[in-house]
């Protein structure tokens, strides 16, 4: 029986979210809610393919079609949001051989690529996949240049104690070490969000980097969000905002979304070490088993996460072109 791929109905969007949930691959940034969202500030059209066989779905890939200059491009992410993961997600494969879960996915891929297209044609696309998703065969067999990119991730199924044991011994020594009186770390709301979009728009570009994440969009995505979360650590000195990270939660999962840079704030504490460990600390006591600390690409930045001994994990970014891929791609700045 054929994968008969296509954008999802109203009866298919009322069910988006279940499938999200059931899905390995399923993130946060792919609740129908977040995919609104995303469109919304990224001036773009939402097209939510999903696709069946018979009556069972077995994929949904939510793809944003961007017309700039008269070109039209394809993301999945959309670009400038830094969201960091989205493309495909499969569904009720998990029981099936490989040669049959193979062909079923590849059938899906098929189904998706000629409705992009034929329906969209455009000149340029990219796609970043979630960590989960473990094939990029069905990009490389569509010319698509593939990719790998790194993220790492502390198991937080351990006693807290062997989690510790297991940092490097700065990192203890900075999280045991610091009087518990000399700082407070809570978790907020939109005004914590706001500090904390501000602190690291301003880090950014003091380094002249640009940095395009409108606060609004950080805003409604924590206010439209079905499942997850969008969830502001703050640290505060005397009541002061010194430092925060906005971690990403969906599902077993916590992720260092935005923040974490380094404080101009006049405090000798190791502001960033204690706020990952508050988020750790936060995840596992409400039962989630990961923290993925989004990102493992920029070795300046590596020494530091490294220290909390995490797993490096691979995703996918996938990019096509029909024609001046690298010009297209250059009116975006980053995808990231």
């Amino acid at each position: 029986m054929s994968i008969d791929v296509r954008v999802a109905t109203d009866d298919d969007l009322e069910k988006w979210n279940g499938y999200v949930e059931r899905s390995p691959q399923g993130t946060l940034c792919h609740e129908l809610e977040a995919l609104r969202v995303q469109a919304d500030h990224a001036g773009a059209t939402l097209h939510p393919l999903i696709g069946f066989k018979g009556q069972e779905p077995v994929g949904i890939f939510p793809v944003f079609e961007i017309k700039k200059q008269f070109v039209t491009t394809v993301f999945s992410p959309p670009p400038h949001l830094r969201v960091p993961y989205l493309g495909p997600a499969f569904l009720n494969m998990g029981k099936l051989k490989q040669r049959k879960r193979e062909s079923r996915r590849q059938r899906f891929m098929d189904g998706c690529f000629e409705w992009i297209e034929t329906e969209l044609n455009p000149k340029y696309s990219h796609v970043r996949t979630a960590t989960a998703f473990a094939d990029a065969r069905p990009f490389k067999w569509q010319a698509y240049d593939v990719s790998p990119e790194y993220t790492y991730v502390v198991d937080l199924t351990r006693e807290e104690d062997d989690l510790l044991m297991s940092f490097s011994s700065d990192a203890r020594s900075n999280i045991r070490n610091t009087d518990d009186d000399a700082y407070e770390i809570t978790v907020g709301g939109p005004e914590e969000r706001r500090l904390i979009h501000e602190q690291v728009k301003n880090r950014y570009e003091s380094q002249g980097i640009s940095f395009d994440v409108p606060v609004g969009f950080v805003l409604e995505l924590a206010e439209q969000t079905a499942n997850g979360h969008v969830r502001p650590y703050t640290l505060h000195v005397d009541g002061e905002f010194v430092g925060g990270i906005l971690a990403l939660e969906y599902g077993d999962t916590t992720g260092r979304w935005m923040g974490g840079v380094r404080t101009d704030a006049d405090v000798d504490l190791p502001t960033n070490d204690l706020l990952d460990w508050a988020v750790m600390q936060d995840g596992r006591a409400r039962g989630l088993e990961t923290y993925d600390l989004i990102g493992a690409d920029t070795r300046r930045i590596n020494r530091y996460k490294a220290k909390f001994n995490p797993e490096l994990r691979t995703y996918y970014s996938l990019e096509h072109g029909t024609w001046g891929m690298q010009t297209i791609a250059s009116l975006y700045d980053s995808v990231k």
